[in-house]
């Protein structure tokens, strides 16, 4: 596949001017899946703030506190990596998202904002930014859901892919609380250990169907994108992510409904551990079916790649930058999997 496609470009597989774009698209891709799994219970718990008695919200905020500044490197990196490595997509994607953008931006900002300065503020104004680090949580996953909805659709404006957008914010706010819920299954006991399960369980059926129209609207908005998987060769390798996906619900779904029972308190691990399986399969899948484009029948990672002696520059950079942000990331989520104390 590869070989075929630097032919058809004109192009030696093992030229920089080939090579260096796809693996900047490759770094862009980690980025991004991970800000979505790990910055991603961060928003969940975040979202799940209001469902919670007021008591409980000041421990789910510390629970967090470990994992903040790691969380917020993602979405730093990822688009600065996208602003360097593609500056002709910048522009052109920019202009098409521009109102889902604000919105995770502001989300974003608001999160920050709230966090630090819950810390700082009396006893008295505390539970009023715990609300905007709700408000934030909220912004943001809904943000996150109207991108991917807009990239899906080719960036159409019309009613009915407005109303679509609409939907998977919605969806995306449930996969964020999913996985926020999850993780408080996972590290939490007592009341909240209890909560949490049924907020899962509650959120896992609006994911599911955000997934699946995501994946629906993916075929019918773009007829290449329905030819690359209804052949035999791409059947062949979509069927097993699909029952994987699959799995991986109907798996959260038995194991949240026995974690009350004392004997399968072990298997708290595992409704956070399928979820993850879950963003990376729907990540992958979306990128298998826009690739090679950055805008879709529009722009290749080619065409929008910067030259080759800038794109040295960012690897060079990359090269430096990425040993770092592993060590920093595995000290701060060395105990990610655990029981809080």
């Amino acid at each position: 596949m590869i070989t075929g496609l630097a032919a058809t470009l004109g192009l030696d597989v093992f030229h920089p001017v080939f090579w260096m774009p796809l693996l900047m698209m490759g770094m862009l891709f980690v980025l991004i899946v991970g800000g979505a799994v790990f910055d991603g219970f961060d928003i969940g718990v975040g979202v799940l703030l209001r469902m919670a008695p007021e008591s409980e919200r000041p421990n789910m905020m510390v629970v967090l506190s470990p994992w903040r500044d790691a969380n917020e490197f993602w979405l730093l990196l990822s688009v600065g990596l996208f602003m360097a490595a593609f500056p002709l997509a910048w522009s052109a994607v920019l202009a098409q998202l521009f109102v889902p953008v604000m919105v995770t931006v502001l989300g974003v900002m608001l999160r920050s904002v709230s966090f630090e300065f819950r810390i700082r503020a009396s006893t008295e104004q505390r539970p009023v930014w715990i609300n905007r680090f709700w408000l934030g949580s909220v912004l943001t996953a809904m943000g996150h859901g109207m991108l991917l909805a807009n990239i899906v659709t080719g960036y159409q404006q019309d009613t009915p892919s407005i109303w679509f957008s609409v939907f998977i914010g919605i969806c995306a706010v449930a996969a964020y609380a999913l996985l926020g819920a999850s993780w408080l299954v996972m590290r939490m006991q007592g009341s909240l250990h209890a909560m949490a399960i049924g907020w899962a369980r509650h959120a896992i059926r609006w994911t599911a169907a955000g997934m699946v129209a995501i994946s629906v609207a993916l075929g019918l908005a773009n007829p290449a994108i329905f030819y690359k998987w209804s052949n035999t060769t791409s059947l062949m390798l979509a069927a097993p992510v699909w029952f994987l996906m699959l799995g991986c619900f109907v798996g959260i779904d038995m194991v949240l409904n026995r974690l009350s029972q004392p004997k399968y308190r072990p298997l708290s691990w595992m409704p956070f551990s399928l979820c993850l399986i879950l963003f990376v399969c729907m990540f992958g899948g979306l990128a298998y079916s826009v690739f090679p484009y950055v805008i879709l029948d529009n722009m290749t990672l080619w065409d929008a790649a910067a030259s080759e002696s800038s794109l040295r520059l960012v690897l060079a950079a990359a090269v430096v930058a990425t040993p770092v942000m592993i060590i920093f990331n595995l000290m701060s989520y060395r105990s990610l999997f655990g029981r809080a104390p």
